[in-house]
C-alpha cells in the first residue's frame, strides 16, 4: 500500500492536468494554446529548480547520500520517464489537434518549405533587416570551440557540408533564434486569401540561415535549448550582508550548471552525441521534445481579434459599498468585507491604499511585498502617502523566486521615495499577505487590516483565485500589528498570538490542534468533518495526522491544486478522505480550512500550504473568519467547488487524473458558478442599499 506519493511525481501529475486542458475540445482554441504555454513554463521552472536539485544529489558523495531517505538517481530517472511521455503527448496535441483546429478557423501555421514566392522574398527581407544582428552563428569544432548557450534561449543546430570539399565532411554549427528580441510568430503576407498565415520565428531562421553560410550545404537543422540551475546558492545567510549576497548570487543564475538540454526528438543519434560531447551533457540531462521549444511563447500567439476562440469575458464584480464610499474605512468599520478574486474587482484593494495615502487622519501604512506587478497603483499610493506626511513601511521578501531582481528594484525605488524598507530575514521567507493602516479617530488610534491568501499584485489578481478580508476587528488588527513588529525588530520576545496562526510562532501547532479537536469529536461519536483547500500538501506529519483523523472517523474533503503527497481513499488508512483538484481558466490559489467543530463551524484563511517549507521556514499567516455572513459565503463557495464535475479531477494512488462525474445530469463548473453566485449577491446588496437610500 502506497502511503506517500513523491512530491515531484505528484507535481508532474498536476502539470499533466494543465496539459489535459490543452487537449479538451470544450476549451476555446486559443485558451488551449495558453494551457500549452502554462504547461511549458511550469516544466521549465521545475527543471531549473527541482530537477537541478536531484541532479546535484545524484552526483553527490556517499556521505551526503547517507543523509537523505531516497535514491535521487532513481527519482530522477522516474521524473525523466514521465516528462518524456508527457512531452510526446504535448507534441501530439499540438500537431494533431491544435494546428488542424487553427487551420479550420482560418489561422495557418505555415511550413518554411511551403512558402510562396512572395513569402520567400518577405522572409528573406525580414531575416536581413531584423534577424541577422541577433543570430550569432558559430561553427563548432568539437571541444575546441564550445560557445556558451544562454539559459532558456533557442538555438538551431546545423549539420553542414562544405561546398568546396572534395569529399563530404560533416561539420556542425549553431545559430541563435532571437525570440528574446523578436516575436516568435511572424505574420506572413497572404495576398488575396482571407486566411491568416503565421510562420514560427524558428522556421524563418531555418529558411534563411543559408544566407549566412553561403559556402555550405545545410543538410539538417534541429532546435535545441539549455536550461540552467536557477537555485541561489548562499552558503551562509546568517552572517554578513544578506542583501549583498543575494545580489551577487543573482549574477550567477544565468550561468548556472546545465540542468536540462531539450532537443528535437527527430535529431539523429550521431548529431545528438556530438552535441552532448561538445557541451558536456549527460544522458540524465536530456529531454526530447517536438520541433519547437520555449512553448511558453504561445502566451503571445496572435488572436487576430477572434474573440470567439477565447473564453467569454467575465467582468469583475464591483463591491459598490466600498468603491462608491467617500471613506472606505468607515465601511470597513461597520462590518468586515470579503473579497473573492478574480470574481471581485481588485479596485477595492487599490482604493484601500489610495484612500489611506490622502486621508488626513491616516498616520501609518504597513505592507508586506512578496510579488508585485511591474506597474503598481498600490506602490504608487504608498509613495504618495510619504509625500503626504504618512509614516510608511514595507517588508520586501527579496528571496521570492524569480522575482528577486524586481523586488530589489522596488525596494530601491521605495527607499528613494522615503519609505522605510525592511528586507529578507536569514533562513526564512516572509510569505504572509498583510497590510495595516493606522488612523486617528476622535483622537484615538484605530487599526484597519487587509489579510489575504494572494499577493498585492494587480496583474495576478485578474487570473488567480484568492480570498481577502478587510477588517477593523481589534482581535485581528492588534495581532497583525504584532506580525509587523516582529518583521521590523526581528525579536520574538513577548510577541504572542491568540487568534492568528503565524509561522515561526504557532502556525503548525494551531493547525494540529484544530485537526485533533475534530478527532476528539469523532472518538466521542459526534459528527466530525473538515474541508481543506490548499495549493500543496506534502508535510508528512500533517499527512499522518490526516490519516489518524480518517481512521478515527473524521470525514475529510481535500481540494488540492498542485502537489498532493497524501493518498486518499485507501482502506484502513484514508478511506474517509476524498481528494480533488480543480484546473480551469483561473489558477486556484486560495487556502481555506473549514472545521465542523461539533456544529459550530469555524473557517480560516491562510497564506500557507502544508509544505515543510511553509510550516517550518516561512512567516505565514492563518487567520479566522469571525464574521458569520462571510464564513457562510466561503463555505458556500467551497461546496460549489466540491460539487464540480466539469473541471475537477480525482486525486488517487494511480495518479489517473480522472474527471469527477456527479450522478445527476446537471453539470457544475465551479469557477463559472462562483462568479455568478458572487455577481447575484453583489447585485442584491446593491439593490438593498439603493432601497435604503430611497427611504
Amino acid at each position: 500500500m502506497t502511503k506517500y506519493i513523491h512530491r515531484d511525481i505528484s507535481w508532474l501529475s498536476f502539470n499533466y492536468r494543465v496539459l489535459q486542458e490543452a487537449k479538451d475540445p470544450s476549451v476555446p482554441l486559443l485558451e488551449r494554446l495558453k494551457f500549452l504555454a502554462i504547461y511549458s513554463s511550469n516544466l521549465d521552472e521545475f527543471f531549473r529548480i527541482r530537477v537541478a536539485n536531484h541532479r546535484n544529489l545524484a552526483r553527490a558523495d556517499k556521505s551526503t547520500l547517507k543523509n537523505i531517505d531516497f535514491a535521487p538517481d532513481v527519482v530522477l530517472r522516474e521524473i525523466l520517464k514521465i516528462a518524456n511521455k508527457q512531452q510526446e503527448e504535448f507534441s501530439l496535441i499540438f500537431d494533431k489537434q491544435i494546428r488542424p483546429e487553427l487551420k479550420k478557423n482560418g489561422i495557418q501555421l505555415v511550413s518554411w518549405r511551403k512558402l510562396t514566392k512572395p513569402q520567400i522574398e518577405f522572409v528573406d527581407t525580414y531575416f536581413n533587416e531584423y534577424l541577422l544582428p541577433f543570430v550569432q552563428p558559430v561553427i563548432l569544432a568539437g571541444k575546441k570551440i564550445k560557445p556558451f548557450l544562454n539559459n532558456g534561449a533557442l538555438y538551431l543546430a546545423l549539420h553542414l557540408h562544405s561546398k568546396d570539399a572534395l569529399k563530404p565532411v560533416s561539420e556542425y554549427a549553431i545559430v541563435k533564434i532571437p525570440s528574446d528580441h523578436l516575436s516568435r510568430f511572424v505574420e506572413l503576407p497572404t495576398g488575396h486569401t482571407r486566411s491568416k498565415q503565421v510562420l514560427m520565428l524558428d522556421d524563418a531562421v531555418r529558411h534563411s540561415v543559408r544566407l549566412i553560410f553561403p559556402g555550405y550545404n545545410i543538410l539538417d537543422s534541429y532546435s535545441i535549448k539549455l536550461t540552467r540551475d536557477a537555485e541561489l546558492y548562499i552558503d551562509d545567510e546568517y552572517s554578513g550582508d544578506l542583501l549583498a549576497k543575494i545580489k551577487k548570487s543573482l549574477t550567477k543564475r544565468s550561468i548556472g550548471v546545465a540542468s536540462r538540454m531539450i532537443y528535437d526528438r527527430g535529431m539523429p543519434k550521431h548529431f545528438l552525441q556530438y552535441l552532448m560531447d561538445v557541451f558536456e551533457i549527460d544522458q540524465l540531462d536530456l529531454l526530447p521534445e517536438g520541433r519547437y521549444h520555449n512553448n511558453s511563447d504561445f502566451f503571445k500567439f496572435p488572436s487576430f481579434e477572434m474573440t470567439h476562440l477565447k473564453d467569454p469575458v467575465l467582468s469583475p464584480v464591483t463591491i459598490d459599498e466600498l468603491e462608491d464610499a467617500a471613506s472606505i474605512f468607515e465601511k470597513i468599520g461597520e462590518k468586515d468585507k470579503l473579497l473573492h478574486l478574480p470574481y471581485h474587482s481588485y479596485d477595492s484593494v487599490i482604493k484601500f491604499f489610495e484612500n489611506a495615502a490622502i486621508d488626513p487622519d491616516v498616520t501609518h501604512i504597513k505592507i508586506i511585498q512578496y510579488r508585485v506587478a511591474k506597474v503598481s497603483r498600490i506602490m504608487g499610493a504608498i509613495k504618495d502617502a510619504v509625500k503626504n506626511g504618512k509614516q510608511v513601511s514595507t517588508f520586501i521578501e527579496v528571496k521570492a523566486r524569480f522575482d528577486e531582481e524586481a523586488n530589489l528594484k522596488w525596494g530601491e525605488e521605495l527607499e528613494n521615495a522615503g519609505v522605510t524598507v525592511y528586507y529578507s530575514m536569514p533562513g526564512f521567507k516572509v510569505h504572509s499577505k498583510l497590510a495595516l493602516i493606522r488612523r486617528l479617530e476622535d483622537g484615538m488610534p484605530n487599526l484597519y487590516a487587509y489579510l489575504g491568501t494572494g499577493n498585492f499584485h494587480e496583474d495576478t489578481a485578474k487570473i488567480y483565485s484568492d480570498f481577502g478580508i478587510f477588517t477593523n476587528d481589534k482581535r485581528i488588527t492588534s495581532e497583525v500589528a504584532r506580525v509587523f513588529t516582529y518583521l521590523e525588530t526581528k525579536h520574538k520576545h513577548n510577541i504572542h498570538f491568540q487568534y492568528l496562526g503565524v509561522g515561526l510562532f504557532n502556525l503548525k501547532e494551531k493547525f494540529i490542534s484544530l485537526i485533533k479537536r475534530e478527532i476528539e469529536f469523532a472518538k466521542k461519536g459526534k459528527k466530525a468533518r473538515m474541508i481543506l483547500k490548499m495549493n500543496s500538501l506534502q508535510d508528512e506529519e500533517m499527512i499522518n495526522l490526516l490519516y489518524d483523523a480518517s481512521k478515527a472517523g473524521v470525514k475529510i474533503k481535500l481540494l488540492i491544486r498542485g502537489i498532493c503527497c497524501l493518498v486518499a481513499g485507501q482502506k484502513n488508512l484514508s478511506e474517509n478522505i476524498e481528494a480533488y483538484s480543480i484546473v480551469d481558466r483561473y489558477l486556484e490559489h486560495s487556502r481555506v480550512f473549514v472545521f465542523h467543530n461539533n456544529g459550530d463551524q469555524e473557517v480560516y484563511l491562510s497564506s500557507a500550504d502544508w509544505m515543510v517549507r511553509n510550516l517550518h521556514f516561512r512567516v505565514e499567516t492563518l487567520f479566522p473568519v469571525f464574521d458569520h455572513d462571510i464564513a457562510k459565503e466561503i463555505i458556500t463557495i467551497m461546496n460549489i467547488q466540491l460539487n464540480d464535475d466539469t473541471k475537477s479531477r480525482i486525486l488517487d494512488a494511480s495518479l489517473s487524473n480522472k474527471y469527477r462525474k456527479n450522478k445527476d445530469d446537471i453539470a457544475v463548473r465551479s469557477q463559472t458558478e462562483s462568479y455568478y453566485f458572487i455577481k447575484r449577491r453583489e447585485e442584491s446588496m446593491s439593490n438593498m442599499i439603493d432601497k435604503i437610500k430611497e427611504n
